[in-house]
Order: structure tokens, then C-alpha cells, then sequence
């Protein structure tokens, strides 16, 4: 089994990709992907050996395969490009139609053979591209816009060649209408694909933020060190690095020495530097901007955030959100919907007007050339592509773009509490330990003891716990596990049961229900542990930024009722549910997304069902993995900053969607009855290539328009 992954060129909407998708799976390819705004065909091949015919297949649809199989033994051809394509096809077809200005008589361009010899190589090249694919589209079902640019350039070239023929150009001469269908088409392919790529300007800065070189340490056999400069992709893990003030983080890494300000803006959407020291984390991407440091790297390639980040965003880009189904359906049927009426123009106007087969013709061909499938079928990708892409620039990570369209639906936000709502970052403020009958353990016994049990967790507290109490003496247990909800228990050697939890693990044998971590041996209390914790300084905005947005904040949270009450009172939040378990959380967001729909925001272990099954999973960056992996949504910045802004992002993006569809079913229905009843005129196939080519570029900008809406 080989992962192939092609670069593809020519796509510009979800018909095309349909086209590819639905040939390779005829060919026993199981669930192929195809993302035409990244140009990226992906997926599993069985047998290598069909390689070269799933290669040919798909450039005959008119597309080009690039990648090392595709281009093996191949130099790059001319005319290889809609850019290309569409000089060459302007050359000829600027001194057909300069005759046809107002006051300019050429009396050898009304020639029919000169005609003839100019619109040949611009017929030959436009046929070698949309005739091919018109004709490989239809074989594999899906028929695509260049059967009507095929249908159009073919009648009017052999109507002409007709007339050329039989000696009677004069009156069949639209040998013009030929060449500036085809030249205006590839004009407009070209500004398609130009649109295009400048949606994914967000995605663009980030690839290139992977595009760098390193400073790599290495020693000499007197061991003195040796520098030189390196490009990142060929860093292994373990490499040490010389990062100065100035210079690109190359590679996700861990700082040896030396301290720095670093700007992660590129990964996190925040573009005040934070301060890096011994032993943190560097983020592959990010910039030194005052300092400089001595790290290893940590990982490499697809391993690092910005790859996996990457990963994130083309996935999203590749997935289909609902409002596209609709959009799909009708691209699939609208070519042989145009072409009939194609049909019925030139039947319609030949018997039931006197406008004779000529004009007839021309209507007919107009209709072909001014209809544009491709406008549906870009209408929400390219808002997606946008939305996915100014997201990724403002540290807001969709996982999939279902996500970023069901924003517009929230409704309520249900925020867990202990690092989401709070910093997270404990300090042990005090602790007790409970007198025995039998003697007292020792402060130093009942340190080693916590500790011994909290380093298997990785809750904030346990974290904070483990970073101020760390020791080399550590109990060696005979099992432990992780309780969601619940703690840390574990066995010794001699049968001992201990827990390091919640006051739930009690089981009323204390009144003491006011502490964070309780230590029990044999169900015994042993005593217990107070942390403190701070109310993240953007929660408050962020709380108070929801409610003027119309949606109602929740705090569910595992924590005792007083803690949580406190928390919630402070930031406004409208309603409190305590003291659940990881199950009654999973149960309340049942509940509430049964009300209305929800978004969960959470950072723990505890909260990842939570997450999975709230309408929209948000997770903080710095959450545990499992909590980002049951999110659809991650905050880049390790707080909550960016909530508010996503979620009108979401809502701005299904506006532009609306938008782009409303113009793209406009347009249609406004442009096939204006082509079907001559209110173009004898240029008429002319200007409807011409209308058509900018049709596209129209809703590309208008996608780009949200990189400049306020999202506030």
C-alpha cells in the first residue's frame, strides 16, 4: 500500500474535483481526496503499476499531474498554462476582431482565409485543452464547463469553415467569435486560478515559515564548536541549534541555554513577544526577536505544530460543509441543463422569429459560453478557503469546515473551569496532614508520597504539584491509573491502596470539603493540599463579548459549588453546574445541545467527551492531547482571546457563502435569457466569454473580502 499525494493544476471548482474523484474511483481507487483550492490529489494505491495510466487518465480531463512520477523524464512543456495559453491565443485573435472597431477598415483581415489561418492555432491549442477535457469529462459522467466552451468554439469555427468552403464566407464568417471565445476563456481560467491562489495567502505565509535555515552546533575532536548553516528539512531530532535575535525558529525545539523574547504570531495569533528560557518549548515558525538562545530540536517534519497546523487547515479545506451539498448537486446537472437550452435558443429563435439560422446560432452559442458551472461550485470553497485561511492567521484552528459554518448557530458556550476560565498555573498554598492513632507521617514522607501519585496526571494541579514537590525519591507503585473526575489511585508492592484526588474519592469521611487534593492511604485520609489559581485577565472581555453577541455562558465544571460560584460571580457567567463528574458532563451537554446549539471550551482529560459531544468542541492549545484531538476548534493563542472573534468569523464566513451563492444563481439566471434573446447582439458569443471569464474572479474577491471584515 502507497500514500500517494499529487499536485494537480488546473482545478478551480468542486465540478472539477468531482471530475478527478469520480474517474479515479472508477479506476478501484478507495475514497480519494481532492482539495482543488490547495490543487492536492490524495490517496491509497494498491498497485503501483497504475500509476502512470491514473496520471495519464487525469491529465486528459485537462488537468496536470505534478510530482515526480508525473514528471519523470519530462521537460516543461509550452503552452502549459492558462497564462500561456492565453498570450498565444491573443496574438492571433487581437487582429481578427481589430477590424471589427468602429472607423477601422483592414481590407485583407475580411479575407476569410486569412481568418482561417488565424483562428487555426488559436482552435488547435483551445481544442487540445477544452475539447480533450470536454470529451474525458463526459466519457467519466461528470460533464464540466469545457464541454459548453467546446460546443461553442466547434460550431461557430465549423459553421465558418462551412461558409469558407462553399465559397460564401461573407455570410458565415464568425471565425472571430471562435478565437475570442477560447482566448477570453483562457483569459479567465487564468485570473481564476490567480483568485484563487490569493485566498490562500494565511496558509502561503505559514509554508513559508517552514522554509528556513538553521544554525547547527557541532563539535570538533577538540571539541570546540563548529557552526553552519543548514536548511531545516534536513534536521533530525536531537540536532543543536544556535537561534540569534532576528532569525527564524526552524524547527519545534527545547531551549538549552540562554534566554529570549520570542513572537509566535505566525502559530498562536498573538503578536506580543513572550519571554523564552532554559528548558521551554520553542515553536517551529516562530521568530527570535531579542535574544539568543542554544536548543535542540525536538521534532521534526510532520511532527512539528506549524506541520500539523498545516495538516489541520488542508483537511478543513478539503471537507465539504453542508451549505456545499446543494451547490454540488446542481454544478452536477448543469451542463446538460445548458445545453438543452442551448438547443431550444437555436431551434426556438430559428422557427418562431425571422432572424434566420445564423443569429440563431450565434444566441445558441452565447448561452453555451456565457453560463458558468463553476460559479456554484466556487461560491463556498473559496469563503471557506478565506475564513480557514484568516483564521489560521489569528491563531483559530478549524479542523474541518463543517465547524467554521456551524458557528453561525451557537447559541450557548459552556466553559470548564480549572485552566480554561483560570490560568492554570498553580502554586501550592498551603497543606495538612491528619494525625493517626498510630503516628504522623512526616512532611518530607507525605511530599514524596504526592508526588510519587500526581506525576502520572497531567491536570494543571498535578502539574503544579510535581513542579514545586519534584524529588528523585519516588514509591515505586504496582499499578496505578488516572480516575477521570476523579484522581490518581495506585497500589505498592505490599498491597497499599492510596488516592490522590477530589473530595468525591472521600466518601464522606470528611467534612472538610474545602481543599483541591486530598491523599488518602487504605481509604484513610492521610491529609490534604491547597492550590491557588488565577481568573485568566482576558475572561472577563471574552464573557462580557458573548453576552453583547446575544449568547449565553455556562460553567460546568467538576470543582465544588462554592469555587465554581466564586469563579462564575466574578466573570458575570450566567449559569453554574458543579461538582460533575466526567459522565454528568457528558450528560449536561446532551441536555443543553438538545436546548440550543453549544459550544464546549475545555483543556483536560476530563473534558474530552465533553468536548466530542458538545456542537462544537473548542480546545486551548496548551490542553491535554486528548483534549485536541476531541475538539474542533483550537485556540492557538493558550487562551480564550480569540473566542469571540471565531465565532463572528464563522458567522461572517457563512455571509459571505449566502453571498457568493446568491451571485453565482444570479448571475445564471440573469445571463442565459439575456444571451438566449439577442440582447448581446451579433458579439454576443464574444461578450458572453467575456462576462463569463470575470464571473469567477467576482466571487473570488468577494471571498477576500473577509480578510478585511471587522470581526467584532
Amino acid at each position: 500500500m502507497e500514500n500517494i499525494q499529487w499536485k494537480v493544476d488546473g482545478m478551480s471548482c468542486t465540478n472539477c474535483a468531482l471530475s478527478i474523484h469520480k474517474y479515479l474511483s472508477s479506476k478501484g481507487i478507495h475514497e480519494p481526496k481532492v482539495n482543488f483550492m490547495e490543487g492536492e490529489v490524495q490517496f491509497e494505491l494498491v498497485d503501483a503499476a497504475q500509476k502512470p495510466a491514473l496520471i495519464k487518465g487525469i491529465q486528459d480531463l485537462g488537468y496536470k499531474v505534478r510530482g515526480q512520477e508525473a514528471e519523470e523524464g519530462q521537460t516543461k512543456k509550452w503552452l502549459d498554462n492558462n497564462k500561456e495559453r492565453a498570450i498565444f491565443s491573443m496574438i492571433f485573435t487581437l487582429p481578427l476582431v481589430v477590424h471589427m472597431i468602429p472607423g477601422v477598415h483592414i481590407h485583407w483581415l475580411m479575407n476569410p482565409y486569412v481568418q482561417l489561418a488565424l483562428t487555426i492555432p488559436v482552435f488547435i491549442v483551445g481544442m487540445n485543452y477544452f475539447g480533450r477535457s470536454a470529451i474525458n469529462s463526459l466519457f467519466n459522467g461528470i460533464p464540466n464547463m469545457n464541454v459548453l466552451v467546446a460546443i461553442g468554439a466547434v460550431a461557430s469555427f465549423g459553421y465558418s469553415l462551412y461558409g469558407t468552403i462553399i465559397g460564401q464566407g461573407a455570410q458565415f464568417a464568425y471565425y472571430e467569435t471562435t478565437a475570442t471565445i477560447l482566448t477570453f476563456v483562457f483569459f479567465g481560467n487564468y485570473l481564476e486560478d490567480a483568485s484563487i491562489a490569493s485566498t490562500q495567502r494565511a496558509l502561503k505565509d505559514l509554508v513559508k515559515a517552514q522554509k528556513v535555515m538553521a544554525n547547527m552546533i557541532v563539535f570538533d575532536e577538540h571539541h570546540k564548536e563548529i557552526i553552519f548553516k543548514v536548511a531545516a528539512d534536513t534536521l533530525k531530532v536531537g540536532d543543536i541549534l544556535l537561534i540569534n535575535s532576528g532569525e527564524t525558529v526552524p524547527m519545534d525545539c527545547k531551549i538549552l541555554s540562554g534566554e529570549a523574547d520570542v513572537n509566535e504570531a505566525i502559530v498562536t495569533g498573538e503578536s506580543v513577544p513572550v519571554h523564552r528560557k532554559m528548558k521551554e518549548i520553542l515553536l517551529g515558525g516562530s521568530t527570535i526577536e531579542n535574544g539568543s538562545i542554544k536548543a535542540y530540536v525536538t521534532a521534526v517534519g510532520d511532527q512539528t505544530v506549524l506541520a500539523n497546523i498545516l495538516k489541520m487547515v488542508k483537511a478543513a479545506q478539503g471537507e465539504k460543509p453542508p451549505v456545499q451539498v446543494l451547490a454540488d448537486k446542481i454544478s452536477a446537472i448543469f451542463v446538460p441543463l445548458v445545453v438543452g437550452i442551448a438547443l431550444l435558443t437555436l431551434l426556438g429563435n430559428y422557427f418562431l422569429t425571422n432572424i434566420g439560422f445564423s443569429e440563431s446560432m450565434l444566441r445558441s452559442i452565447a448561452v453555451l459560453v456565457i453560463s458558468c458551472p463553476c460559479a456554484m461550485g466556487l461560491a463556498t470553497p473559496a469563503a471557506i478557503a478565506v475564513g480557514l485561511g484568516r483564521g489560521a492567521r489569528n491563531g483559530v484552528l478549524f479542523k474541518n469546515a463543517k465547524s467554521l459554518e456551524t458557528f453561525k448557530d451557537i447559541k450557548q458556550v459552556v466553559f470548564d473551569k480549572t485552566g480554561t476560565l483560570t490560568t492554570g498555573h498553580f502554586e501550592v498554598s498551603g497543606f495538612h496532614i491528619v494525625n493517626y492513632e498510630i503516628g504522623q507521617i512526616s512532611e518530607q514522607d507525605f511530599k514524596i508520597l504526592t508526588y510519587s501519585l500526581e506525576k502520572y496526571s497531567n491536570h494543571p494541579i498535578a502539574n503544579c504539584i510535581k513542579e514545586e514537590w519534584k524529588t528523585t525519591e519516588v514509591i515505586k507503585w504496582a499499578q496505578i491509573d488516572e480516575v477521570k473526575g476523579m484522581g490518581i489511585q495506585a497500589t505498592d508492592k505490599d498491597g497499599n491502596t492510596y488516592w490522590a484526588g477530589s473530595y468525591k474519592t472521600l466518601e464522606d469521611k470528611s467534612t472538610e470539603d474545602g481543599h483541591n487534593i486530598y491523599i488518602q492511604k487504605n481509604n484513610r485520609l492521610i491529609g490534604w493540599i491547597d492550590v491557588a489559581d488565577q481568573i485568566r485577565p482576558e475572561a472577563k472581555e471574552v464573557i462580557d463579548q458573548l453576552h453583547r453577541q446575544g449568547i449565553t455562558t455556562i460553567l460546568l465544571s467538576g470543582d465544588r459549588a462554592a469555587k465554581c460560584k466564586l469563579v462564575g460571580d466574578a466573570l458575570g457567567i450566567q449559569k453554574i453546574i458543579a461538582e460533575q463528574s466526567p459522565s454528568d458532563k457528558l450528560e449536561q451537554l446532551d441536555a443543553l445541545t438538545k436546548i440550543a446549539p453549544t459550544a464546549m471550551v475545555g483543556d483536560g482529560i476530563n473534558d474530552a467527551p465533553a468536548l466530542a459531544k458538545a456542537t462544537i468542541g473548542i480546545s486551548l492549545s496548551n490542553a491535554s492531547h486528548i483534549a485536541i484531538q476531541s475538539a474542533q476548534v483550537v485556540l492557538m493563542n493558550k487562551g480564550l482571546k480569540n473566542l469571540p472573534m471565531s465565532l463572528v468569523l464563522g458567522r461572517k464566513t457563512y455571509e459571505t457563502i449566502k453571498e457568493n451563492l446568491g451571485w453565482a444563481f444570479s448571475y445564471n439566471i440573469i445571463a442565459i435569457p439575456v444571451a438566449a434573446f439577442g440582447f448581446l447582439g451579433t458579439w454576443g458569443p464574444t461578450y458572453g466569454a467575456m462576462i463569463m471569464a470575470l464571473s469567477d474572479v467576482v466571487l473570488a474577491l468577494n471571498s477576500l473580502r473577509l480578510f478585511k471584515k471587522k470581526l467584532q
